[in-house]
Order: structure tokens, then C-alpha cells, then sequence
């Protein structure tokens, strides 16, 4: 009598999304734990040096900017990882890619990008280049370990 052993594979749920959505809904996220900790620790970084990034002003608008990157973010990182075959990564791994996405994110953009594009469109506070700040740098890597947590699970 031979025996037989049934494997199961793991398959998506229906309610599964697509990397790319999961991408968008983890960088949301994301920015919203990163925002709270703007509000508490910067908060004229969300009320007026985002929002100057392209010409607005407010709390509102830094707010929305805010978000509407993290989301853009949050697709860059899906790509990422699709493209390195890790699409379906655990949540510890996940997580520890988006860790370190998020300081990276840090080091390029919020180091170099943001400073010399606030000192282009004539913000007064524009910091100097690079911009090292351990707040920005602890929210980034926040952003990023919550985007990469949300996207596994969502996955």
C-alpha cells in the first residue's frame, strides 16, 4: 500500500492586494506614525517646510504632501521588492527591508533633496546640506518599518 503526502502551497486570498496597493496603503501608513511624531517633535517641518516644497502653506496642505509622498514611497518600495524577488517576504523581513529603505529614503531625500529644494523655491528656514537631524532620521526608519510590516500583511 503506498502512501501519499499532500502538500499544501500557500495561495493568495482573494482579499490579498496587489503589491503595488499594499505599497501605497503601508506608505500611508507609514507617514501617518511618521507625521505623529513630526506633530510632537517638528512640527514646523509639517506646517511649513513641506508644504513650501511646492509653494503651499499650512499644516493642512504639509500634511497632505506629507501623505501623498509617503504613499509614492511606499509604490517605490513594492517595486523594489518586486523586482528583487522578495514580493512575498515575511513581516520580520518586511520590516527589516523597510527599516533600512527608510533610512535610505532619509539619506537621500530628507539629507540632500529636501534642503537644496526648500533653499531653490526661496524658503527662508531652509536648512543647510546636508541636513542631519536624528528626528527626521528616526521618523524615516519608523516610516519605513511600518511600510514594510503593512505591506507583508496586506500582500
Amino acid at each position: 500500500m503506498a502512501s501519499e503526502t499532500v502538500t499544501k502551497r500557500p495561495e493568495r486570498t482573494e482579499t490579498a492586494l496587489e503589491p503595488w496597493q499594499a505599497g501605497t496603503v503601508g506608505g500611508i501608513i507609514g507617514a501617518i506614525v511618521f507625521g505623529a511624531m513630526m506633530v510632537v517633535q517638528t512640527p514646523g517641518v509639517l506646517e511649513m517646510a513641506i508644504p513650501a516644497l511646492y509653494g503651499l502653506e499650512g499644516g493642512l496642505a504639509g500634511t497632505i504632501v506629507h501623505l501623498s509622498h509617503g504613499a509614492v514611497l511606499g509604490v517605490v518600495f513594492a517595486a523594489l521588492l518586486v523586482a528583487t524577488g522578495r514580493a512575498d517576504a515575511s513581516p520580520t523581513t518586511a520590516g527589516l527591508l523597510g527599516l533600512g529603505y527608510g533610512v535610505g529614503v532619509w539619506l537621500v531625500l530628507a539629507v540632500i533633496v529636501m534642503p537644496i529644494w526648500l533653499s531653490t523655491v526661496g524658503f527662508e528656514l531652509a536648512p543647510a546640506v546636508p541636513n542631519i537631524a536624528i528626528e527626521s532620521l528616526i521618523g524615516h526608519a519608523a516610516y519605513g518599518l511600518v511600510l514594510g510590516v503593512v505591506y507583508a500583511v496586506l500582500e
